[in-house]
């Protein structure tokens, strides 16, 4: 797996911990189709990912290829950091350190009750079905399982393992529609102890950035702002306009994808790319747009079609 996925996948996992912050305080009487039980495992999940330490070893598998990687997480004085170090091939490793607990991800504004959002005050529960099964034992640990069905077409399913105890998660499946494990992710070994061993040196070092939603512009290949036409129901910018120009990632507290823009300077041939690792769809093709030829691409845990979908609907801002 390229180093790049690795990123991408440790920002998943985070994404999906984070996002679910505070979502029981759904009710019945609110959302009466969702699985308040369900709701409360995933409030315990997220404030577990925030409030314990622990480290482990990680396994990511993908069809046939498997990777190792140790993860750990530390709390101290009001702040959080990660550490993922890749323990097979490149020896790569992600470090994310002094991330403030109170800070308050977009994915976490769809589902906080009170937040004003755009979309309808049930949250996840919204977009998928959610329900609650005896967990198998993971890494030594007994686990509560969640089982997360999408409501549409335009997004996968997930399959969770929580652990009884901490509510920590454990092992993550994403679910095709035809009801196949496109990738599973699970720790193999988990310790609460707040020492990290050191696993020797990473040939690759990535320092990973935490920059305001309304950070200043940088400088982009897109000399015009652009939109998207469609979304699925319950995805939202996770930034601003005032963000890279070239891209926009969305979010609807669950699956995350990002859309590149790029300008070319002539007409690429028709056609598209598509590569699918696990549960990643990664898209592309050229297009004109107001006679401006421009390379899309999408990148994210979203189904083929919802990517070539949110492709055709990018356009300028008149």
């Amino acid at each position: 797996m390229h180093f790049s996925c690795l990123k991408k996948q440790f920002h998943l996992d985070l994404v999906v911990l984070m996002s679910l912050f505070a979502v029981a305080g759904a009710t019945a009487a609110a959302c009466p189709e969702a699985d308040t039980v369900a709701l409360e495992w995933l409030d315990k999940m997220s404030r577990s990912m925030r409030q314990v330490s622990y480290q482990g070893v990680v396994t990511l598998q993908r069809g046939d290829e498997m990777q190792a990687m140790q993860v750990s997480h530390s709390v101290d004085h009001g702040n959080s950091s990660e550490r993922l170090t890749l323990l097979t091939g490149q020896g790569a490793q992600v470090v994310r350190g002094s991330h403030p607990l109170n800070c308050i991800h977009p994915g976490e504004q769809l589902i906080r009750l009170g937040v004003p959002r755009q979309q309808d005050h049930c949250g996840i529960a919204s977009q998928y079905r959610l329900s609650v099964a005896d967990g198998e034992r993971v890494a030594g640990r007994n686990a509560v399982r969640i089982n997360i069905e999408p409501r549409d077409m335009y997004r996968f399913g997930y399959v969770i393992d929580l652990d009884r105890e901490t509510g920590l998660l454990l092992k993550s499946q994403t679910i095709s529609h035809g009801h196949k494990a496109l990738e599973t992710v699970q720790f193999a070994h988990i310790s609460y102890a707040t020492d990290v061993p050191v696993v020797g040196e990473a040939v690759i070092l990535h320092e990973a950035q935490h920059p305001h939603p309304q950070s200043p512009a940088v400088n982009s290949a897109v000399a015009r702002t652009w939109n998207l036409g469609w979304l699925p129901r319950g995805f939202a910018a996770t930034d601003s306009s005032l963000g890279i120009p070239g891209r926009r990632t969305y979010t609807d507290g669950l699956a995350v994808f990002s859309v590149f823009l790029e300008d070319l300077d002539r007409q690429i041939h028709p056609g598209e790319g598509l590569v699918r690792v696990g549960g990643t769809t990664v898209y592309t093709r050229g297009m004109l747009i107001a006679g401006q030829p421009v390379l899309v691409t999408v990148i994210g845990e979203v189904p083929v079609n919802t990517a070539r979908m949110v492709a055709d609907s990018v356009n300028w801002v008149q």
